[in-house]
C-alpha cells in the first residue's frame, strides 16, 4: 500500500515511531496529485514547494524529541473559502481571485503543525451543490469524471476520494460536508454550531455556517474533530465546554443505542435504491443491538424553503462588503462610485451568488420580510422544537444524505431548483444547530456510492461517531475509486 492510500491515524503513529518520515509522506501525496490532478481537478492552489518545507521542518522537530500533535505531519487539503495566511483564498470567485490573507482563520492556528498540500476547489461563495458553480473549474467525481462531487465542498470530498489529501477541511452551511462525502464516499462530518470556530471562515451565512472534517474513515474525521473544537475568543458564537478526544474515546458498540427513522426522509422524492440501502444499514446495526423506531419531524417539508431564505438573506449581507473598494476585485471602467460598486459586482459575482443575493436582498425589504424571512425563522423555531422533543426518545436519527446518488455535470445547471432539491435531508441539520455525520453504506448498479445520515443532539458528536464507527468496522471499512 502507497503512503498517500494510508489512513491519518495509521500514518500518524508511523511518523511518530519515525517508521516514515514526513517529507516521504508529502512527497507520496504530491507525486499522486501530479498523477491524478489532471483528471479531478480538486485543488484551485496547490503549495508544494512551502509544503515539502514545513514537512522537513516537522521531521526535525520530532528529531529533537518535541510533543506535537497527533495530526503533525499529516498533508491536508483546505477548502478555499477557509482564510490561510500567505496563500490565495478565492471562494472560487473572480470577486477574490488574487486575494491572499493577512492572517490565518482560528483552525489553521488550532493545526498548526500539518502539512497544507493547498487550496481545495467549491461552489462559489459555498453556494451551490456540486461544484459547478466554481469560476475556475468543475471538480469531478473521482468514482465516475462525467459526474459531479457534490458541493459546495466538493473538492474537499473528491480529494479524499482520489487520495490528493489524506484529510481536508471543508464548510456546510446547508449540507455542503455531508451532501459531498456521500456523492464521493467518503466520511464528512458537519460539527454542533459553535463548537468550532468561524473566525476566518469567509461568511456566507454566519447563522448556520460550520467548519469540519472530511476523510477516508471514522476514526480520521475523529482524530481533526478534536484539534478544532473549542472556544474562540474571535468568535462570539462559539460554545465554552470541555470536549472530549473522540478519537481516543471511539468504541463500536451500539447496543441499547436508539434509533429514529423519520417517516419524512424516507417518502417521495427519495431514489428507491438509497431509500433500500439505508435501510438495511440500519438493519446491520439493529442486529447488533441497537433498538430502532420510526419518528415523525412534520415541519420537514418546509425548511428546504425556509433554508434558502435565511441563508440568501444572510448572504445578501454578508456579500455587502465585497464592492471593490477595500480588496479583491474592481471593475477596470466605470463612471463614478456608484457604477464602480455595480460594475464590480456585476463582473466579480457568478449568476448563482448574485441570484441568491437578489433573493436575499427581497426577503428583507419592506413589505417582504414579515411575509417571508420572519416565517422562515418561526418554521426554524419549530423544527429546533421538533428535533428537540425527538431526542427525549431517541438517540441517533439515520436518514439518506442525499437523495440519489451523484448525477452527470451539466445535467440540473439549467434547473436552480431541482439542484436546490439536493440539499432536501441535510438543511434540518443546520437549520437546528444540530451535528451529523455522513458514511458511505451501499454502492449502486454503476458503483456510485450511497450515503447514510446520522443526526445527533447538540455537541453529541461522540456518540455519531461511535455509531458510524459501529457500522465501518461491521463493513469492514469503506471503498475507495480506482483512478
Amino acid at each position: 500500500m502507497e503512503l498517500f492510500e494510508r489512513n491519518a491515524c495509521d500514518l500518524s503513529e508511523m511518523i511518530k515511531n519515525k517508521e516514515i518520515s514526513s517529507a516521504e509522506l508529502t512527497k507520496s501525496v504530491f507525486d499522486r496529485i501530479k498523477a491524478v490532478e489532471g483528471k479531478v481537478d480538486a485543488y484551485l492552489t496547490l503549495d508544494e514547494e512551502n509544503a515539502m518545507k514545513k514537512a522537513t521542518e516537522i521531521d526535525e522537530k520530532l528529531a529533537k524529541g518535541e510533543e506535537l500533535s497527533p495530526l503533525a505531519g499529516i498533508p491536508v487539503g483546505i477548502k478555499d473559502n477557509i482564510s490561510t495566511k500567505g496563500l490565495r483564498t478565492t471562494c472560487a470567485s473572480k470577486m477574490l481571485g488574487n486575494y491572499v490573507p493577512p492572517f490565518n482563520a482560528t483552525v489553521m492556528n488550532k493545526l498548526d503543525d500539518i502539512v497544507v498540500t493547498g487550496k481545495l476547489n467549491m461552489d462559489e461563495f459555498a453556494m451551490g451543490s456540486s461544484t459547478e458553480n466554481s469560476h475556475f473549474k468543475p471538480t469531478k467525481n473521482p468514482f465516475d469524471t462525467e459526474r459531479i462531487p457534490g458541493g459546495s465542498s466538493g473538492g474537499s470530498a473528491a480529494a479524499v476520494a482520489a487520495r490528493e489529501a489524506i484529510v481536508t477541511l471543508g464548510s456546510d452551511t446547508g449540507g455542503s460536508i455531508r451532501q459531498p462525502a456521500s456523492y464521493c464516499g467518503v466520511v464528512g462530518l458537519k460539527p454542533t454550531y459553535g463548537s468550532v470556530s468561524r473566525y476566518g471562515l469567509v461568511a456566507f451565512a454566519s447563522s448556520l455556517d460550520q467548519i469540519g472534517p472530511l476523510g477516508k474513515c471514522v476514526k480520521d474525521v475523529a482524530m481533526v474533530q478534536s484539534a478544532i473544537v473549542g472556544h474562540d475568543k474571535y468568535d462570539a458564537t462559539s460554545s465554552y465546554r470541555e470536549y472530549p478526544d473522540f478519537a481516543a474515546d471511539l468504541k463500536a458498540d451500539v447496543k441499547g443505542l436508539r434509533i429514529g427513522i423519520p417517516k419524512e426522509y424516507f417518502g417521495e422524492g427519495i431514489d428507491p435504491f438509497v431509500k433500500q440501502s439505508v435501510m438495511n444499514a440500519v438493519k446491520e446495526l439493529e442486529k447488533q443491538g441497537a433498538i430502532v423506531k420510526e419518528i415523525s419531524l412534520p415541519s420537514t417539508d418546509y425548511a428546504l424553503s425556509s433554508y434558502y431564505i435565511i441563508s440568501s438573506a444572510e448572504a445578501s449581507s454578508n456579500l455587502a462588503r465585497f464592492d471593490g473598494v477595500r480588496y479583491g476585485f474592481r471593475a477596470e471602467e466605470y463612471d463614478g462610485l456608484v457604477d464602480m460598486y455595480e460594475r464590480t459586482r456585476s463582473e466579480g459575482f457568478g449568476d448563482e451568488v448574485k441570484r441568491r443575493i437578489m433573493l436575499g436582498t427581497f426577503v428583507l425589504s419592506s413589505g417582504f420580510y414579515d411575509a417571508y424571512y420572519k416565517k422562515a425563522k418561526l418554521v426554524q423555531k419549530r423544527i429546533m422544537q421538533e428535533f428537540a422533543s425527538q431526542f427525549a426518545d431517541v438517540d441517533v436519527i439515520a436518514t439518506p444524505t442525499v437523495p440519489s446518488t451523484a448525477f452527470k455535470i451539466g445535467e440540473n445547471t439549467d434547473d436552480p431548483l431541482k439542484m436546490y432539491a439536493n440539499d432536501v435531508c441535510t438543511v434540518t441539520v443546520n437549520i437546528a444547530g444540530l451535528p451529523a455525520i455522513s458514511i458511505p453504506c451501499a454502492y449502486d448498479d454503476k458503483g456510485l456510492p450511497v450515503g447514510m445520515q446520522l443526526i445527533g443532539g447538540k455537541f453529541t458528536e461522540q456518540r455519531l461517531l461511535n455509531t458510524a464507527y459501529a457500522y465501518e468496522q461491521l463493513v469492514g471499512g469503506f471503498k475507495m475509486p480506482e483512478l
